[in-house]
């Protein structure tokens, strides 16, 4: 690459990373396709992304990502490495996080993310007696974990609640034009994150574009430069091949701001489509 991907810090501790990186979709959300993943992986080392994002959830993801780390030990001490876990209960936590190091054979996280938090039941589990915020917590202050974090892309109310009690160092959620245009997520959720001042992660940038992306020439590098408008602290995409793993890198590339008029295009487009293409949120 002529330009260098865009680097930010991740947290107040100085951790630089990439402002876009390699999601846990895609090639990496498939099992045994290890040649076609690593591929994958190392393209996105080739392009310099640093961001690696992977869940218990996500097939083999944790197993294609630690096979590369375990060949190359001091390649994983330069990338960030985030996974999750959607248990709800502190045991069911804390025995993913132990299988989850032993996959990606690596003995901390960069970040550890409560996953996929939907309801107020959920809120109330996870952060109540025996709840997985207190495994989240220990694992933090033991230092197998270096940052917790919480995602969710069903109800930015619920989101925005967890940021708000819970001592987060990180949210992810869904930035796309159809956040803008429904409200929720880029409103009141990153409100929060921002007046928390924690870092945000960026999901859902390409949603169910393919619906209309070929109808209406709107490229994946557009929709990945319009997520990163909205001054979140890294934008992650699943790649299925090294031609998108470049698309993505490209995208992170801090001299290619989006314009206005890019932006003012795309939100036409999407208008009339916004609720589908929320199907994730299960608004439809």
């Amino acid at each position: 690459m002529a330009e260098a991907i865009q680097k930010v810090f991740f947290a107040p501790e100085g951790r630089q990373v990439t402002a876009v990186g390699l999601g846990g979709e895609g090639i990496l959300r498939t099992s045994g396709r290890s040649s076609h993943a690593h591929r994958v992986i190392q393209e996105a080392l080739a392009q310099g992304v640093t961001y690696f994002d992977s869940a218990p959830a996500y097939q083999d993801s944790e197993l294609y990502l630690g096979s590369v780390w375990k060949k190359n030990p001091s390649v994983r001490q330069k990338v960030f490495q985030a996974s999750k876990s959607a248990n709800r209960d502190k045991k069911g936590a804390r025995s993913d996080l132990d299988k989850t190091l032993t996959r990606l054979h690596t003995d901390y996280l960069d970040l550890w993310q409560i996953h996929d938090i939907r309801s107020k039941g959920d809120l109330d589990a996870v952060s109540g007696p025996d709840g997985a915020l207190e495994a989240f917590v220990e694992a933090k202050r033991a230092g197998k974990v270096r940052n917790i974090g919480v995602t969710g892309h069903h109800d930015p109310n619920i989101l925005a609640r967890a940021v708000k009690e819970w001592p987060v160092d990180a949210v992810m959620m869904p930035v796309n034009p159809v956040e803008e245009l429904l409200g929720g997520f880029l409103t009141t959720t990153l409100a929060e994150a921002r007046r928390k001042k924690i870092a945000v992660i960026g999901m859902k940038i390409l949603g169910a574009s393919h619906y209309i992306l070929p109808k209406f020439d709107i490229s994946a590098d557009l929709l990945i430069r319009y997520a990163l408008s909205h001054g979140i602290t890294v934008g992650i995409v699943g790649c299925s091949s090294p031609d998108e793993v470049q698309t993505l890198a490209r995208a992170g590339i801090s001299s290619k701001v989006i314009s206005r008029a890019e932006k003012e295009r795309i939100l036409n487009v999407y208008k009339p489509y916004s609720r589908k293409l929320a199907f994730y949120r299960g608004v439809i």
